[in-house]
């Protein structure tokens, strides 16, 4: 399927490994332009390298934190003075701490919203000036299960990951409001996936990665290219008409029932 992303301009946030690394392979080997951002400029450089070896691809890189909204704000101006648009954001960050609801005090949540959800707001609102002018955008929040249901120990992801979910979905409805239907948003929900972090936790635990395993349907952990075809469908032309969506990517391991 030719996912017309060929001549498309994207803007990956946290994407030096992991889901943001492999969302971006996916958005390049797709013939997008794609530019990333991560805090590390060593192995933001060894990112790039990695994307421009495997899909020859056009690649760029900001060593920023996603926090700081004013480097973001000048990594979106940057990015469309070289290369056009943004006309595909992927607002993505790292996990809060672990614990409980009573382990954190007021300072810890509030980082936990700037991290997780601010990030995205502020990615979000520089990018869509571009998006109308272009007359195309896709906007894709990355969160994960516990955007759906609580995940015992999680407190702080629990809490803001679904703030995530509620900016999503003002932002479909005001968008259609305004006749911006070409603009599309969409939320990604991974669930256990390996991911470099996610194998380093494990190491920790009785069972590791086989016993995170054991309450996942499919019988195994997802796969960092799974949640990257995922994303690049949701970034294609073909998905036009999706916009709204909570997508899980869990191997079954949501409850919900919505």
């Amino acid at each position: 399927m030719d996912l017309g992303l060929r001549g498309r301009t994207a803007v990956v946030a946290a994407a030096t490994s992991g889901i943001g690394l492999a969302v971006a392979h996916r958005l390049a080997a797709e013939g997008a332009t794609v530019s990333i951002c991560g805090r590390d400029p060593d192995r933001l450089n060894d990112a790039v390298r990695l994307l421009r070896e495997r899909t020859h691809g056009v690649v760029h890189g900001v060593a920023l934190d996603v926090t700081d909204h004013d480097a973001v704000r000048r990594w979106v101006e940057e990015v469309a003075g070289a290369y056009g648009g943004p006309h595909v954001v992927v607002a993505n960050a790292g996990s809060p701490p672990e614990g409980g609801a009573e382990r954190f005090d007021v300072a810890d949540y509030r980082a936990a919203l700037e991290l997780n959800l601010l990030s995205a707001v502020t990615l979000t609102r520089a990018a869509l000036p571009h998006m109308r002018s272009a007359g195309y955008g896709r906007i894709l929040f990355v969160t994960s299960l516990a955007a759906r249901q609580p995940i015992p120990g999680l407190a702080l992801s629990n809490t803001v990951r679904p703030a995530v979910l509620g900016y999503a979905k003002s932002l479909v409805q005001e968008l259609a409001e305004a006749g911006e239907g070409a603009v599309t948003v969409n939320v990604i929900a991974p669930g256990m996936t390996r991911t470099p972090t996610l194998e380093a936790w494990a190491e920790q635990l009785d069972g590791g990665l086989a016993g995170l395993s054991a309450d996942i349907p499919i019988g195994r952990l997802a796969e960092p290219e799974e949640i990257g075809a995922a994303a690049a469908y949701l970034a294609s032309a073909p998905a036009g008409s999706v916009t709204g969506v909570v997508l899980p990517v869990d191997g079954g391991a949501g409850r919900s029932l919505l």
